[in-house]
């Protein structure tokens, strides 16, 4: 079975009660209870983590290399300023989806840059929690691709 990192950044943990108007209700357990039933569904497994420090997610993307097919990244405030986000997922060198509940194209400008769109495959934004699923979705038919070329 593979497995996908679900990474999770800063603030993300007050999900369901931090700008709700902007993040919604729903909560990052609630996230993670959805993301882990569509990995079952497509025979991945998910491993699901948040944290509000940037030494940590670089860990788990180093971790990822060994143990992960894949990884979802939700970086938030970090996306906008982590070099060493973007070095770390450069270095992985597997697929890798960002993801923003919110559009951080129609945010504060300081928002609009991504440090780490450069080295992902792909990038959904504005969609909700559902930037989530379709993450999952789409790294699962990357990986069912990916195996069927080998």
């Amino acid at each position: 079975m593979s497995t996908i990192f679900i990474l999770n950044g800063p603030n993300l943990n007050t999900l369901g009660r931090r700008e709700p108007s902007i993040y919604g209700a729903e909560t990052l357990d609630d996230v993670a209870a959805r993301c882990r039933r569509l990995g079952d569904a497509r025979g991945l497994e998910i491993d699901f983590r948040q944290s509000n420090h940037e030494g940590v997610l670089v860990d788990w993307i180093q971790e990822a290399e060994a143990k992960a097919e894949g990884i979802v990244i939700n970086p938030g405030a970090y996306s906008h300023t982590s070099i060493a986000l973007h070095d770390a997922l450069r270095f992985f060198g597997k697929p890798v989806v960002e993801v923003h509940i919110s559009n951080i194209h129609a945010r504060e400008e300081f928002r609009h840059h991504s440090m780490i769109s450069a080295v992902a495959t792909g990038m959904i934004c504005g969609l909700g929690t559902l930037g989530y699923d379709l993450a999952v979705t789409a790294l699962a038919e990357r990986l069912k691709t990916d195996t069927a070329a080998q």
